[in-house]
């Protein structure tokens, strides 16, 4: 017990006489400061000098007193200090700490000198109170309270690294953060609503922007890989996913600002910024959240954009791609209009990343009908006012591209084809787009533009569209025909049904959407979808077959993409159909007056009666 007591007496002893030196030491070096004394060695740090005094750096810079007690020369007058964190205004600093000189610590100068501390070994080992704990405190008690402070300090480390990181510097300002970003936004994720899912999607259908933490902005000024680890910090703590959207909006819009998105032409940027910018985009793309309809259709038409222009990986446009297919009903023409940025392209559109977007939304919206309600709510298909959004977005960006005169015939039946029937509740849209690319394309031949005719069932076209058809000379003598007969049956059904009361229902296409009372079948449901898989097989199996025969091109020199098909590439004449030979049957029997004596065999209308609607 007596041996227990001395020991405490003689390390109270020891601990005040540190306590009593350090006081000392400080005095002294005030007063050699206050005195002016000539300097008795010179610091060189990060290209300036200093002119200081041994005795009050050697009393607190470890690093200091290891050079001067291991240096060869016997009056050590000149010192290097290589690599300093901070350069020399962490060592100045430093120097006046040294000094007993106040100065004021703040949040843009504590990463500094936190790091210049540890590099000159200003530790307690040397004098109690030293630069270590000083820095330390400041951090724990003021810097890394706040979401703020903390994210200041986290900027000021990039450029004191790997110091930074050996302190552990970096790893405490993320988890900092993590944990105040999750408990400022605790009220705003669990009050009122815990589905964060249903919350986005309510704020999407009654288009509000997501919520936008207030220190969301300040997260911009931090490297990318920085910034990464901040949020896959912020997701370990419970973060929602969703809600890391607007923040990933923000740091998108501020660190892609300046590149030429818009418009096709050489790129003007550097190959260093490009590459910066490159790996920011993909970055940010591997952070999007998987949830749907977190981001709206525009921001990801902006990525898709920006990824075409600085060539980023392949996944990396699918990704995109995949995300925009998901939200199509939410795209406006706009969205949709993507530049070519390849000089070999042709198109002033990018018609295959559009065909591929197309495509995307079909896959998912099948893969909810296969599944059913039995599936999780990700996947339930599309309800019917989306199918018809999407057909007339589909119909509107047909019409668009359709004045392009590199657009080939295949390609715009390709994608015509995609549009879905159930969501084209007339043909109009489709007839448009037809006009459009007969009066852009004047040298088709008869048999070209038969198949594109054929894309539309001119059986659901609305009267203004049947009487404009009826006259329009770029369509083919068939489809006139067509178009004239089903409005003349049109005509009698309305006659017969004005007179003899009600009239026979015209037949209708199956809507696997419908909602009457009587259910589609089993079966002719399964066949439909079937027959949807079939349609999107066959248009893969198309653009799979157009790389090869552009790579087979390129490899054997042949000719460009735009160059006029040989015989062997033009398509296979149609097979004989019902509508084939009914035409040809209302031709010979010359429905729409009463034939000549002279008539043999089929007669074409002239060109008066050809534009008749009687």
């Amino acid at each position: 017990m007596v041996d227990l007591d001395d020991e405490r007496g003689v390390a109270s002893r020891n601990s005040k006489k540190k306590e009593l030196l350090s006081t000392v030491m400080e005095r002294t070096s005030a007063w050699i400061f206050s005195q002016e004394i000539p300097s008795d060695v010179t610091v060189h740090a990060a290209g300036t000098s200093f002119a200081l005094h041994k005795f009050p750096l050697v009393s607190k810079c470890g690093c200091i007193r290891k050079l001067v007690s291991e240096s060869s020369e016997a009056d050590l007058s000149n010192i290097e200090l290589v690599g300093i964190p901070g350069g020399a205004e962490a060592f100045e600093l430093a120097a006046k700490f040294c000094y007993g000189i106040n100065f004021e610590i703040s949040t843009k100068n504590i990463a500094m000198l936190r790091c210049a501390a540890e590099y000159l070994e200003m530790t307690e080992d040397y004098a109690v109170g030293n630069l270590v704990g000083r820095t330390e405190a400041y951090l724990k008690e003021v810097a890394l309270k706040s979401i703020a402070g903390a994210i200041t300090v986290l900027h000021m480390t990039e450029s004191l690294l790997p110091i930074a990181e050996k302190v552990k510097l970096v790893v405490r300002c993320i988890d900092a953060i993590a944990f105040l970003a999750c408990k400022e936004s605790q009220f705003s994720v669990n009050g009122g609503n815990e589905d964060g899912n249903a919350m986005i999607s309510s704020m999407v259908s009654h288009q509000k922007s997501p919520f936008v933490e207030w220190w969301a902005e300040d997260l911009t000024v931090l490297r990318i890989d920085i910034f990464q680890r901040v949020l896959v910090a912020m997701t370990a703590r419970g973060y929602k996913q969703y809600a890391l959207g607007p923040i990933l909006m923000l740091y998108a819009q501020k660190s892609l600002r300046g590149l030429d998105i818009f418009g096709k032409g050489r790129k003007k940027i550097e190959p260093e910024q490009e590459h910066e910018k490159r790996v920011i985009l993909e970055t940010i793309v591997s952070l999007l959240p998987r949830e749907k309809n977190t981001m709206s259709v525009s921001f990801l038409s902006m990525l898709l954009r920006a990824a075409m222009y600085l060539e980023t990986t392949v996944a990396c446009r699918l990704d995109l791609e995949k995300r925009m297919g998901l939200q199509l009903p939410q795209a406006v023409l706009d969205d949709l209009l993507i530049p070519s940025y390849s000089f070999t392209a042709g198109t002033l559109f990018d018609v295959d990343t559009m065909q591929r977007i197309m495509m995307n939304y079909l896959e998912y919206d099948m893969d909810g009908r296969r599944f059913g309600s039995n599936a999780e709510e990700d996947f339930v298909s599309a309800p019917p006012s989306d199918m018809e959004r999407v057909g007339k977005l589909m119909e509107n960006y047909l019409a668009e591209i359709a004045s392009d005169r590199n657009l080939s015939v295949s390609r715009f039946i390709s994608l015509a084809e995609l549009v879905p029937e159930q969501a084209r509740v007339t043909e109009d849209g489709i007839y448009r787009a037809i006009d459009i690319y007969l009066k852009a394309h004047p040298a088709l031949s008869e048999l070209e533009r038969k198949k594109v005719c054929s894309l539309m069932d001119c059986q659901k076209l609305s009267r203004e569209a049947c009487a404009h058809a009826a006259q329009n000379d770029r369509l083919p003598v068939q489809t006139v025909v067509q178009v004239l007969y089903y409005e003349q049956q049109r005509m009698r059904d309305a006659m017969n049904g004005s007179l003899g009361g009600e009239s026979p229902a015209a037949p209708r296409k199956l809507n696997v959407y419908s909602t009457d009372i009587h259910p589609v079948s089993d079966e002719l449901s399964r066949l439909k979808r079937e027959n949807e898989d079939l349609k999107i097989e066959l248009v893969k199996m198309k653009m799979r077959l157009r790389e090869i025969e552009k790579s087979t091109l390129k490899s054997a020199g042949g000719s460009p993409a735009g160059s006029t098909p040989s015989s062997a590439d033009k398509p296979p004449l149609p097979r004989k159909s019902f509508i084939n030979s009914m035409s040809k049957k209302l031709g010979r029997l010359y429905p729409f007056g009463v034939a000549p004596p002279n008539a043999k065999g089929k007669m074409k209308p002239s060109k008066d009666r050809r534009h008749s609607i009687s």
